[in-house]
């Protein structure tokens, strides 16, 4: 019987661990940042370990896509886009733009 509270215990414990640890990472009103590449106020920006800075350079993902330091996105099938304000590019080539806040897959 002891163990098992012990064990209760240490779930309960470990639960509120994660759960400050993620919410500690984020402030009010706040999205936890993911690598890739963002349009910010018209101009290309580099998000990589929460930090941004601008886009110098073409940036090849892993998927094949590459994203140029205008915007314009050129998929692994040869489809061009023109990013948008709002609009990322995550490391793997997966398109997603901010809705209401939140960050959503798109379909290109």
């Amino acid at each position: 019987m002891k163990t098992l509270k012990t064990v209760i215990a240490c779930s309960v414990v470990a639960a509120f661990s994660a759960a400050s640890l993620i919410a500690g990472d984020m402030k009010e009103g706040e999205m936890m940042m993911q690598d890739g590449v963002m349009m910010k106020h018209g101009k290309m920006m580099v998000m990589k370990d929460g930090k941004s800075m601008k886009m110098r350079e073409t940036m090849t993902m892993s998927d094949g896509t590459k994203v140029m330091t205008d915007g314009k996105v050129m998929m692994k099938d040869g489809k061009t886009m023109m990013m948008k304000d709002g609009q990322m590019v995550m490391m793997d080539g997966k398109m997603m733009m901010m809705h209401d806040g939140k960050m959503m897959e798109m379909n290109p």
